[in-house]
Order: C-alpha cells, then structure tokens, then sequence
C-alpha cells in the first residue's frame, strides 16, 4: 500500500520543518511526500527539499487550491493529508495503511488533533468545543463523519471522482469540509478517536480568527449547495441502509 503524503504550506517553515522530521521517523515510510507551496515568502520550499519532500507549487491563493495541486500531484495508492504544524506520530503511515488494506470499502478516513501546547482545563475545552464539536456538527450536517484538514487519508481513485467538484478555486472554503461534501456522497469514511496527531493552537489565537472559522463553515455549506443539503443527506443514508 503506497501512502502519499500532502503538506501545504505558506509562510510557515518552522512549522514544516517539525513535521517533516516526524515523517523521517515514521516505522512505515511513506512513498512520497509532497509539499505544496502556496506563494511562501520564507524557506518553506528549502526546508521541505532538505527534508526530502517534493515540492509543487500553486500561485492560487488559499488552501483548497493547495491541497488539490497535491492530491492531482501524488501518485500513491492512498493519500494522506497534513498540515505544516502536525506531527504525525511514528505508526502513523502505517495505522492509515492497515486501515486500507483491512478494508477494501474504505474511502478515507481521519482522526482528531491535539492540541499539545494547552494544558489542564484549556485542552479539555479546545477538545471538546472545537475538535469533538467539528465531528459532531458536521458529521450531523453530512449525514456521515467528515474529514479533519490536519489529519486525514483518502483512496487516491476517490479523489480522482471528486476532484473536478471540490470548489479548489474558492479561499474562502474549508477546503476538508468542502472535500467531506464530495466524497462522502459515494465513499465511506471512518473516524479513528486513536488516529489522534498533535496539532498547534494556533485556531485560538484571537477571538476573530474564530469568528472567520466559523463564517468559512457556514459559506462552505452554502457553495455546497444541493449536494450538501442536510435533508437530502440523511433521506440518502437512510433509504440506503434499507
């Protein structure tokens, strides 16, 4: 099972550069790792070369755009998704590849981040009213668990189905719910609680950063239209499981 392994990244070296690294220590290496440079001003592109990824780069602005030049990029059986401050634990490559080869329906499937920077009371609350409440409110809009942007890995032949319907083109999307949209309409998607990857809190810098969090979810939902109608969904799902 060949594992493809997607970073995108902006302005964000630092970050990458501990990500990678995670990637070298990895007890099933992946075959390939793909960072993709959305327009970094700083040494993004030479920390993910000496960090032996391959770097694809995509002058349209925002993550969708990056995340699909690297999905169209990779040429693995699965591809899995990080961004540039997770730190993937080392069986993380493996655990994803045994979730694929033990089951031949899988689409994709994700786990949580971690914010391993709060402590205490501020971790459990990150967990519970931001982690958990994504997979919970989003999962009940889709009718099915959607995919976390950080942490996640997908079939590359269900990417290539929904590839030319992901609104890539759109920053203002979030590009793993838009994504969750697609490609839970026709695959399955699992969430492993244990497939867990520490994470930044960088979501909770400041009160408008989670404003903007929250009116990209709703905008996602909208662009997505009649596909992502919560109704339909659930009318699917359940006169599929008949």
């Amino acid at each position: 099972m060949r594992v493809s392994v997607v970073v995108p990244v902006k302005d964000d070296a630092e970050h990458l550069r501990t990500c990678l690294a995670a990637l070298a220590e990895q007890t099933v290496p992946p075959f390939e790792i793909i960072v993709v440079d959305n327009g970094s001003r700083d040494d993004s592109a030479l920390v993910a070369v000496s960090g032996g990824a391959s770097v694809v780069a995509e002058p349209t602005p925002g993550i969708p755009a990056a995340a699909s030049a690297g999905y169209d990029s990779a040429l693995g059986d699965v591809i899995a998704r990080l961004d540039a401050d997770s730190i993937p634990p080392t069986e993380w490559v493996e655990r994803i590849a045994r979730h694929f080869e033990a089951d031949p329906a899988l689409g994709a499937v994700t786990g949580p981040g971690v914010f391993s920077e709060l402590r205490g009371a501020s971790r459990v609350l990150a967990r519970t009213f931001y982690m958990d409440a994504y997979f919970v409110l989003v999962g009940a809009a889709l009718a099915h668990w959607p995919v976390f942007g950080s942490n996640f890995a997908m079939r590359s032949d269900a990417w290539r189905r929904v590839r030319c319907s992901v609104h890539r083109d759109d920053p203002e999307v979030h590009d793993d719910m838009d994504l969750s949209v697609f490609l839970g309409r026709a695959h399955f998607i699992r969430l492993d609680r244990d497939l867990a990857v520490p994470i930044s809190a960088r979501p909770f810098g400041d009160v408008r950063s989670m404003w903007k969090r929250n009116r990209r979810a709703f905008h996602t939902l909208r662009v997505g239209g009649r596909a992502a109608s919560s109704v339909r969904r659930w009318r699917d799902r359940l006169v599929r499981t008949r």
